[in-house]
């Protein structure tokens, strides 16, 4: 009896040990799983192919369209106006030799027909003169033969060489005189002294005017002029010598007008020669001819270039070789460029900059043929980053 009862006590205990020590051996011999990192994804780039090509290195500036030559008219007589060109405005163009505008000519007239008679009796004195002259050397003669005592030579008062010269100095003074009444009365009309374009109109018909009053502001519109400025950095990258050898560099200038952007063929013919005190660059002078177009009126296409416009420019420089020609904006810290490798990781390379521009970086080593490189920057890029990218 008590036998069955102690039984009856140890057979739970030992069934819940057993059950307990099954559980445990159960638990340690189990698989366990195995956890492993996930790779980060691979960041998508955009990448270009180095190559080397020829590079013509191009110096970019930017200035003011001027004219080449500019004048201001000025009367050089008095009078009222009385007639003005029809071209005589303001933007108004006209042609060498064009009159302009005319001035009141008839006190000028009168004085032109004065002189004219003032010459005619001074003509008439120098031959007067002339004869009295030829009396005078007659009259000597004569007493010559009568008079056996007169041997010498005739005085120049016999002769009346004195009077003969007084005569002629008259004539040459009315003929000055005549001269200036005949420029006076051609200054009354105003023409144009080359094929230009008023620019400022500065009098107008009934407007009385004096010696020195100014008329009108003009400019040729054969060509106009383009002063450049070069900074010390870029002039090494021109060849300004062979200007002085009357050789010349291309050059393109543009403009945005009306939303729209025009291109105008130039030529870079003068280098000023002096560094400004104050910026350090030196300016060069790029020319345009027909900058108005005025020989191709029918084409509606073509856009004048305009005395004032601002253009930029773009100055054909030296021969830089074959070089790699990085978008700028492609490297970080200035020399350095990511390079996609054959497991598609990136590498930094540190390369040799020739030049950079405003848009490109031109590299001459630390690249190959045939690499690929990251064309836009990665934000913090570290070396071996895994990339994708089409192509």
């Amino acid at each position: 009896m008590a036998a069955s009862r102690t039984l009856k006590l140890v057979l739970p205990v030992v069934f819940l040990v057993g059950a307990g020590m099954i559980s445990i051996t159960m638990m340690q011999s189990a698989p366990r799983a195995h956890i492993a990192p996930s790779e980060p994804p691979a960041l998508l780039v955009a990448v270009n192919t180095a190559n080397r090509e020829p590079v013509n290195f191009i110096v970019s500036t930017q200035g003011t369209v001027t004219p080449r030559t500019q004048t201001t008219l000025v009367s050089e007589v008095s009078g009222q106006i009385v007639e003005v060109s029809p071209a005589f405005v303001s933007g108004g163009f006209f042609n060498q030799g064009d009159v302009l505008l005319r001035i009141d000519p008839r006190n000028y007239q009168s004085s032109l027909k004065r002189a004219q008679a003032d010459v005619a009796r001074a003509q008439t004195q120098v031959a007067t003169e002339s004869a009295l002259a030829g009396y005078a050397m007659e009259d000597w003669q004569r007493l010559r033969e009568l008079s056996v005592r007169e041997t010498g030579k005739p005085s120049d008062l016999t002769l009346r060489k004195p009077q003969m010269q007084e005569a002629f100095a008259e004539l040459a003074a009315k003929e000055a005189d005549l001269e200036k009444a005949t420029e006076d009365l051609n200054r009354t009309v105003i023409r144009a002294p080359y094929d230009g374009m008023v620019r400022d109109k500065l009098a107008d018909v009934g407007q009385f005017v004096n010696p020195g009053t100014q008329l009108a502001r003009t400019f040729a519109v054969d060509r106009v002029e383009v002063r450049l400025p070069i900074t010390q950095q870029d002039l090494k990258y021109l060849d300004l010598r062979g200007l002085r050898d009357g050789r010349e560099l291309k050059s393109l200038l543009t403009a945005d007008i009306g939303g729209r952007s025009f291109t105008w063929p130039a030529t870079v013919v003068r280098s000023e020669g002096v560094f400004n005190e104050n910026t350090r660059i030196v300016y060069v002078v790029a020319v345009v001819n027909d900058p108005y177009r005025l020989s191709r009126k029918g084409d509606q296409d073509i856009e004048p270039l305009r005395v004032g416009t601002f253009v930029e420019a773009r100055i054909e420089g030296k021969d830089g070789g074959d070089l790699f020609v990085i978008p700028r904006h492609a490297l970080t810290r200035g020399t350095t460029l990511w390079i996609v490798d054959e497991e598609s990781r990136i590498q930094p390379k540190d390369v040799a900059i020739v030049r950079t521009d405003e848009r490109f970086a031109y590299i001459s080593e630390g690249i190959s043929d045939g690499d690929r490189y990251v064309t836009i920057p990665v934000d913090q890029p570290l070396p071996g980053l895994k990339v994708r990218y089409d192509g």
